[in-house]
């Protein structure tokens, strides 16, 4: 279980890592298709997705060290990071499904992956 738990874990911090590309440098190209904004609100609203994308990325840091570590043998650091780090993202997840119902399929493509991460890991633990 911890096997697909830090599989799972990279993924996310994988999809973390392309969410910080779109906000931070294809927020008024790329990103405005996938995130459906006029060119005016991409305008509008740059520099907090900017700010956005380097959360996105630190959380990805975050599960991605923890991934590494678990594997090297620092399994109690590593898994802590996995925790923090992919259950932020679930966290975040879920606060954007309850604010805004109407993104609920972005909250999901955000959240599922470092949800089940957290629950392989917390279930491969007490195994």
């Amino acid at each position: 279980m911890i096997i697909a738990a830090l599989v799972l874990t990279a993924l996310a911090a994988l999809l973390h890592v392309f969410i910080f590309w779109l906000e931070s440098f294809a927020w008024t190209t790329r990103a405005r298709a996938v995130f459906g904004t006029t060119e005016a609100d991409a305008l509008a609203t740059r520099e907090m997705a900017f700010n956005q994308g380097f959360y996105n990325l630190f959380l990805a840091i975050v599960a991605g060290l923890g991934v590494i570590l678990t594997v090297v043998g620092a399994t109690v650091v590593g898994a802590t990071l996995i925790f923090a780090g992919a259950g932020s993202m679930a966290a975040a997840a879920l606060v954007l499904l309850v604010s805004s119902p109407d993104k609920a399929g972005a909250a999901l493509k955000q959240g599922v992956l470092p949800l089940l991460a957290v629950i392989a890991l917390a279930i491969g633990i007490l195994i």
